[in-house]
């Protein structure tokens, strides 16, 4: 007779065997998995959010933290390097010599220089003069500003100190000044649009007399501009024809190929009434010029639209004295503003008449191009105007 009782080992197999034949292993398994998985739910919905950080309101996106960049290891410690340098004593023999190599090694290393290295240019320059006979600064100063970023470059600056120098009368050094332009790198496009703004654009309105420091800066810098293709050359002819005794130099930059032309009449001319008069290619008929007014810039304005595109010279026929002034295109900020916002635009004074009653011949030295209008502008009251040519193509 055998006992019943949870001692007893035939009940105990029999309850496994039962339980296995209603619940099968693998059923068993997923069982405990949703068990696990739900705790694990459990515990991680009961757990408090974490405090925001400090001056940040809750709720808000986190704060993404970005390592700085900070480059090739020659650029990081290159400011140190230099600093180094330029306050020992200045020598470049023994040591001091291979300090200068290194230096100059580990820039070559470095890509893009940091704005702190590329500061040291001013101090370098002053150890590297351009009569030096050890060039081992100035090749280092050469290679900072070939690597130097526009705005920290120091080359690009030494330009505009200049400009800026001979802009208030001083006597910046030319030599210098065309040294640093020729190897501003990356800055070489924003200087020459220095030079074009602070010199070359003043130089080609008619107006106060330029400086002729500044004269003289512009005449050492452009060739730089002109050969690499930076300086626009209507700027720089007008420049040329309205400077032509004070910077005589400035014409031989022109690079405008020889056009076939033409005598070529005026589409818009504004101003008297009869000023077609001027144009009729009656020698006897004329307009008389009125004085022009405080708000205008001629008596008689003669516009092109189509812009010309080359024009070489002038022929005049009055009965009193005047001068004749292009409106030239201008790259933007140079000169002054077209009237609407249309552009800017500088006016140098082209021709210079007698008034004699007789043709007079204006011929600059060096085309004039992009000319948008011409302007005459008589210098007493009772000028008559009897005939006026200009010569060019569109």
């Amino acid at each position: 007779m055998e006992l019943a009782g949870a001692d007893n080992p035939r009940s105990r197999s029999e309850s496994r065997s039962l339980l296995v034949r209603r619940f099968p292993l693998h059923t068993l398994l997923l069982m405990l998995v949703a068990l696990l998985a739900f705790a694990r739910l459990y515990y991680v919905s009961h757990q408090a959010p974490p405090a925001p950080a400090p001056g940040k309101a809750p709720g808000a996106a986190p704060v993404k933290i970005t390592p700085p960049d900070l480059g090739p290891a020659a650029c990081r410690g290159l400011d140190a390097v230099l600093g180094d340098l330029l306050q020992s004593d200045g020598g470049t023999g023994g040591d001091a010599g291979t300090a200068w190599s290194d230096a100059r090694r580990q820039l070559g290393d470095c890509p893009t220089p940091p704005a702190a290295a590329c500061a040291r240019g001013p101090a370098l320059a002053s150890r590297a003069p351009l009569t030096a006979k050890d060039d081992l600064p100035r090749e280092l100063l050469a290679t900072l500003c070939e690597r130097c970023a526009p705005a920290d470059n120091p080359c690009g600056q030494a330009v505009t100190r200049a400009l800026q120098e001979a802009a208030r009368r001083e006597n910046p050094p030319l030599q210098e000044a065309s040294w640093s332009l020729e190897h501003a790198g990356p800055a070489l496009g924003a200087a020459c649009q220095e030079l074009a703004r602070q010199a070359v654009g003043p130089a080609a309105v008619t107006g106060p007399e330029v400086e002729p420091q500044l004269l003289a800066l512009t005449e050492a810098l452009a060739p730089t501009c002109v050969k690499t293709g930076q300086l626009p050359a209507p700027l720089l002819n007008a420049a040329a024809v309205h400077q032509a005794q004070r910077a005589p130099m400035l014409a031989t930059l022109n690079r405008a190929d020889a056009v076939e032309t033409k005598p070529i009449e005026p589409d818009q001319p504004t101003g008297p009434g009869d000023a077609f008069r001027a144009f009729d290619r009656d020698e006897l008929s004329g307009v008389k010029l009125p004085m022009a007014d405080a708000g205008t810039d001629a008596a008689l304005r003669l516009g092109y639209a189509p812009s010309l595109k080359y024009v070489v010279s002038f022929q005049v026929r009055a009965t009193g004295p005047g001068s004749l002034r292009a409106h030239v295109r201008a790259p933007d900020g140079v000169g002054h503003a077209q009237p609407g916002g249309k552009g800017f635009f500088v006016d140098p004074t082209v021709c210079r008449f007698h008034g004699t009653g007789r043709w007079e011949i204006c011929k600059p030295g060096v085309p004039l191009l992009d000319v948008d209008a011409v302007s005459v502008l008589p210098e007493r009251p009772g000028v008559e105007l009897k005939e006026l040519e200009i010569i060019g193509a569109r």
